[in-house]
């Protein structure tokens, strides 16, 4: 496995994306959008892990070079503007589809999003921009559409990953989202784990009085998840 540091910009601000490249020389690639910490260990792991799979991992980044926030309150500082202004997330996640698709030894006719909790809504609005992606999966992410000028034919597949007791991300919100993914005749799933909160699968997650907690059977059953969507939508 190779791994490297990718610098790259958006309206002036300077940005960092993580790749790891797979011993085979082409593969598809996967971009890994962050939680709402910023592009920190736990997603450039995720990156390291896709490429053993055989495909190329680009753990993109929202907030700017080096940028990490050190409490919740500075990570919900750091989501907040996206949050507030989704022509702004969809124009630096197109930033990084766009990077990331033009990297050596990626097989662009074959690229799939994968996000954690602010970051499974990055690549849900990916999807939603019409963006060419065989594949989306968010897991314990937001639901909640962009503005509908933002909004085209998705084209790939969608799985949905989530906490039966996530109190964060509600079950209102989800089945908002499962009509909109039916309304527009979508080839999407849902796996809801019973007894997983928000934060599920990110190890040291533990404050069950918000309602986050690290679940390692939850977080096994959605590895695994992740693993046959990708061979599927890879074929």
């Amino acid at each position: 496995m190779r791994t490297t540091v990718i610098s790259y910009h958006d309206n002036g601000v300077d940005l960092e994306g993580f790749a790891a490249f797979p011993e085979e020389k082409k593969g598809p690639l996967v971009i890994l959008c962050h939680a709402w910490r910023g592009r920190d260990e736990f997603i450039c792991e995720k990156a390291r892990l896709i490429a053993q799979l055989g495909y190329v991992g680009f753990a993109l980044d929202m907030y700017g070079k080096g940028v990490l926030g050190k409490s919740n309150e500075e990570n919900a500082a750091l989501k907040r503007p996206f949050i507030q202004d989704r022509y702004l997330l969809h124009r630096r996640v197109s930033k990084a589809l766009e990077v990331a698709s033009h990297l050596p030894d990626v097989d662009s006719h074959k690229i799939a999003s994968i996000g954690f909790g602010f970051g499974g809504l990055c690549a849900l609005d990916l999807a939603r921009s019409g963006a060419a992606l065989r594949g989306v999966v968010s897991v314990y992410g937001h639901f909640d559409p962009p503005p509908s000028e933002l909004i085209k034919p998705i084209q790939s597949k969608v799985l949905v990953l989530h906490g039966g007791r996530d109190p964060i991300t509600s079950q209102r919100e989800l089945s908002g989202f499962e009509e909109e993914m039916k309304g527009g005749m979508v080839d999407w799933q849902v796996h809801i784990y019973g007894n997983a909160m928000h934060a599920f699968a990110t190890p040291g997650a533990n404050d069950p009085d918000a309602g986050i907690l690290y679940n390692p059977v939850a977080a096994d059953r959605a590895w695994i998840a992740i693993q046959n969507f990708l061979a599927e939508v890879f074929v």
